[in-house]
């Protein structure tokens, strides 16, 4: 029978040997566990650069043939350097790249990306507006290229320290919510950024009431936004005391502060209560002045509104009766109408004297004819009928058959005169 093989090292479930220990007649060597600790520090560090790497090289690049692609698709210009704005949100991107070229923006939205590190942007010296909210950020760096930023969004991040931001000296807005800020140091940096006037702080982990401290030494905050903190749960009279001590405030959280707000927050913290009902009493005393003012002022425009129509109904009226008056009696409120009633009369008169004129001769020549007629029967004679005047004035009418009566009318001139005819 074949012998079993000896087994040279411990079998599975034995205890491995100790330092120290005699195996198989030789002494183990002890370990040195500091050494150890630094290799097993060391080689998680490069797995995690290696898996790093990983990520960039496997997930979407920001190449420049990318961006010149994404341009064109965006209708923006393809000269990189005429842009002022960059859409590269949603993209998935880890990390930003090959914005050289980009020496224009003053725009740059990033948001909702892989980045892991604010990087690269030295070219955007005119940037204004820089976009990084929702992304994998874990510090505040590199914002020394962009002294013109005025709007930094970093939310949606895991920021735990605010830092780095002095060198913005024109930062007007900062919005860093839903980071993992938590006590007053990771804060304190704020009293070195005397410009900004919008601070959102909300839903991180604040939960300290001396960050009052901070915030009454930043001379232009004007909007405050401290939801989602422990901290507003802690400090009593939360809006009232925040009103006293920022006394630049115009916006506290969901709401603004208006000018009762903070007279009554300062009547409360003259006498209490009471003190705060009084003013409140006075100021809504003064508020039903104004409404009652706007009211009386509003009535008076339109009962001046309706004056004015009036006057002109009447005015109209007034006009309507001395055109009816000028139709009945003209010749008192038309002076040139006796001067037509001359001139047709005129014309009347001159024509009915010739009239009759022709009429004479008309008879004289019709005795002459019958007194040839008599003396000479063969003579021929030459009277024609005359027809019968049926008017002197308006239309001259002749005694012919019904279907050959013709109507002349006798067109006048208003600037035909006697002297003329």
């Amino acid at each position: 029978m074949q012998s079993k093989p000896e087994r040279e090292g411990p079998a599975d479930g034995e205890m491995n040997e100790k330092p120290g220990e005699l195996v198989n007649g030789k002494q183990t060597e002890p370990l040195k566990h500091e050494g150890t600790r630094k290799e097993a520090s060391q080689e998680q560090n490069l797995k995690e650069s290696g898996d790093r790497k990983e990520v960039e090289e496997r997930g979407p690049r920001m190449t420049k043939k990318f961006l010149r692609d994404h341009c064109k698709q965006q209708r923006l210009y393809v000269t990189p350097y005429l842009n002022d704005t960059l859409y590269l949100h949603f993209k998935g991107f880890a990390r930003i790249e090959n914005l050289e070229e980009y020496t224009g923006l003053k725009c740059l939205w990033l948001e909702c990306n892989g980045l892991q590190k604010i990087e690269n942007l030295e070219a955007q010296s005119e940037l204004r507006c820089l976009f990084m909210q929702q992304n994998l950020l874990s510090k505040i760096e590199n914002l020394e290229p962009l002294p013109k930023l005025d709007s930094l969004n970093l939310s949606n991040n895991y920021i735990g320290t605010i830092e780095n931001l002095s060198c913005l000296t024109v930062l007007n807005t900062l919005q860093i919510a839903h980071n993992k800020l938590s006590t007053m140091k990771d804060i304190e940096h704020l009293k070195e950024c005397p410009s900004i006037c919008v601070l959102d702080l909300s839903h991180n982990r604040l939960d300290d009431p001396n960050i009052l401290n901070i915030l009454e030494v930043m001379p232009r905050l004007h909007v405050l936004s401290l939801m989602g903190n422990e901290v507003t749960r802690k400090i009593s009279n939360y809006r009232k005391t925040l009103i006293l001590r920022l006394n630049h405030l115009t916006y506290l959280d969901d709401r603004p502060v208006f000018p009762k707000d903070r007279a009554c927050a300062e009547a409360w913290a003259r006498g209490g209560r009471e003190a705060e009902k009084e003013e409140m009493e006075k100021w809504e005393t003064r508020e039903r002045k104004e409404i009652q003012k706007s009211f009386d002022a509003l009535m008076e425009i339109r009962r001046q509104a309706e004056e004015k129509k009036r006057k002109m109904k009447v005015e109209e009226r007034g006009t309507f009766l001395v055109l009816n008056n000028n139709a009945t009696d003209g010749t008192e409120e038309n002076p040139n109408h006796n001067e037509q009633n001359e001139r047709k009369q005129s014309i009347q008169a001159f024509v009915k004297k010739y009239m009759n004129a022709d009429e004479e001769k008309l008879g004289e020549i019709s005795s002459k004819d019958t007194a040839n007629n008599e003396t000479n029967p063969d003579f021929i004679s030459t009277k024609k009928e005359i027809p019968k005047m049926m008017s002197v004035e308006g239309a001259l009418v002749t005694e012919l058959n019904k279907e050959e009566v013709e109507t002349i009318s006798l067109e006048t001139q208003e600037d035909l005169h006697i002297d003329v005819l």
